[in-house]
């Protein structure tokens, strides 16, 4: 069974589903690919891996760094878990590239290119977003581009982390 959960945050009503054990799905309600009927779910505050996340996300938007991990369980294609595990390995506080995220996944497949297109595409279909870093993740040349729930929030969650956004370019929010 599938539970759910929402946190009111700075940026928005956050929704979390849950199998029960682990976070499988967290979203800005709304956000581009929310495609969970949450009538076909449970809503329960009560279990051990909501409270958890409700005292990491606090943690997270008071401004620090959280300093423990929450039980996830993305449900994607083997490519997109590989880009996702990446994501997870963003220091809190610094962005990354699609570019460099593309260079990593083609080392660890053996591959002399990876397209950073299609680590575009699994960057935005990250279904823990927040938690799964995928905000941290900038064009080339420090462009800031694509976030499923739109640059405002992008830049928002990037400025929660202490990154100083005016060294990037920002396209018409």
């Amino acid at each position: 069974m599938n539970y759910y959960f929402e946190y009111k945050s700075p940026i928005g009503i956050l929704t979390i589903i849950s199998n029960g054990e682990s976070i499988t799905w967290l979203g800005i309600k709304g956000q581009k690919y929310f495609t969970h009927d949450l009538d076909a779910l449970s809503l329960d505050v009560t279990l051990p891996i909501f409270t958890d996340t409700v005292k990491w996300l606090d943690i997270y938007f008071s401004g620090e760094k959280p300093n423990f991990t929450l039980p996830l369980a993305p449900q994607g294609s083997s490519f997109r878990q590989a880009v996702w595990k990446i994501l997870c390995n963003i220091p809190y506080g610094e962005v990354v590239t699609y570019g460099d995220i593309a260079k990593i996944i083609a080392k660890q497949s053996g591959k002399e290119k990876m397209s950073s297109q299609a680590v575009g595409g699994a960057v935005g279909h990250n279904p823990i977003s927040i938690i799964i870093p995928c905000h941290r993740v900038v064009g080339a040349g420090g462009n800031l581009t694509g976030f499923a729930s739109g640059i405002a929030t992008k830049i928002k969650l990037l400025e929660q982390e202490h990154i100083d956004v005016s060294r990037f370019y920002i396209p018409n929010v």
